[in-house]
């Protein structure tokens, strides 16, 4: 959690999800123990603006603060939602991860301890910038062993901006939280494996590695679905309108015609690329394997997409080491909903599990 006003807890909470391209609002109630999926809506750039929610300025993404609070008001009147508090997801690539060791501290020296290491690898001024962090690894009676951080920070600028798109939306702001937090409680929260959870965005890709439920790390690279569209639209001389098309409809499978999965293919062994270096890392600094792989965002669903994974994956497993599983991340399965939406929500489900963790978020 980046920045919370108060800890009371409502009986309804909205998730939002604000991309570059789209918003994505989730509606999520509890009822005792059971926790009911409400209402749902999304709305992207390209039906109503010319410029996408997003700009890109100074290394960092800048929210379009009135297109934004235009678009979250939208769907809240179009879905009929009068649920006004409100946890907002900060995007990846506006948010720095990097983690460290302390030595043993107490509580209180905390922060000041991680303010001070923070210094060493932010690139930006800490009095420019949020810090929230999380202990993945040790505790504060053991006194022998390191301390294991996940530190987490955010442009103050970032902030205010959030900030600013809940008062003109009149939403009451619970919280702010980085993407991954959301996508770790909607995909990976009941898992005890080693997980790595693979989002590719619209912008951007970022890979997590969970174990037993722990964010571990997470590691964000230009590598997008946006980029495999224009690369289409390039290798085939076609709009971007028609090459989002091609892209959707072919995916990875061969004899298209088009060739699509073989201008594809080099921009997906990329991402392959960068996860097998994460899983080395995690291998020889932590002694973990990845045992599953969750893949999630709107490219997650490119026909071909799963098969392709798995087979690379698995293709070089040392001896004894256990075959990796890879799924298409589904968040609304810990829901309750009418049995109808089911395979509507199968469809959605991996491009809605930021929205989906932000509302989890307001429940816990």
């Amino acid at each position: 959690m980046i920045w919370s006003p108060f800890k009371g807890l409502s009986k309804r909470f909205l998730g939002i999800d604000i991309g570059t391209s789209s918003i994505k609002i989730v509606e999520v109630s509890r009822w005792g123990k059971k926790k009911k999926l409400e209402n749902y809506g999304e709305l992207n750039s390209a039906n109503v603006y010319e410029e996408s929610f997003r700009t890109f300025e100074k290394n960092t993404l800048l929210l379009s603060e009135k297109d934004v609070s235009r678009g979250i008001k939208a769907i809240m009147e179009e879905a009929k939602i009068s649920t006004k508090k409100a946890v907002l997801s900060i995007s990846d690539f506006s948010t720095f991860y990097t983690s460290f060791e302390l030595p043993p501290v107490s509580k209180e020296e905390l922060p000041r301890a991680i303010e001070f290491e923070a210094r060493r690898y932010i690139p930006l001024p800490v009095s420019e910038v949020t810090l929230d962090w999380q202990i993945t690894e040790g505790n504060f009676s053991d006194k022998k062993n390191k301390l294991k951080i996940l530190l987490v920070a955010v442009p103050n600028e970032i902030i205010r901006q959030y900030k600013s798109v809940a008062a003109l939306c009149g939403l009451e702001l619970v919280a702010l939280e980085a993407e991954v937090f959301g996508l770790v409680r909607s995909l990976a929260g009941t898992e005890k494996k080693t997980i790595c959870l693979v989002d590719i965005g619209y912008r951007s890709t970022t890979v997590s590695i969970v174990d037993k439920g722990v964010l571990k790390l997470s590691h964000s690279f230009d590598i997008s679905g946006n980029d495999f569209t224009q690369q289409v639209a390039k290798s085939l001389g076609v709009d971007f309108k028609e090459a989002e098309l091609l892209k959707q409809k072919h995916g990875l499978l061969p004899d298209s015609g088009k060739k699509v999965d073989e201008i594809l293919y080099p921009l997906v062994d990329l991402i392959l690329a960068e996860l097998e270096k994460i899983f080395n890392f995690i291998s020889k600094k932590e002694g973990k394997k990845v045992e599953k792989v969750i893949l999630s965002g709107g490219l997650s669903r490119l026909p071909g997409l799963k098969n392709y994974f798995s087979v690379r994956l698995n293709s070089n497993l040392e001896k004894n080491e256990v075959r990796k599983e890879v799924i298409i991340g589904n968040p609304f399965t810990s829901l309750f909903y009418p049995p109808i939406l089911e395979e509507s929500l199968e469809i959605m489900g991996p491009s809605y599990a930021v929205a989906v963790g932000m509302a989890l978020r307001g429940l816990k």
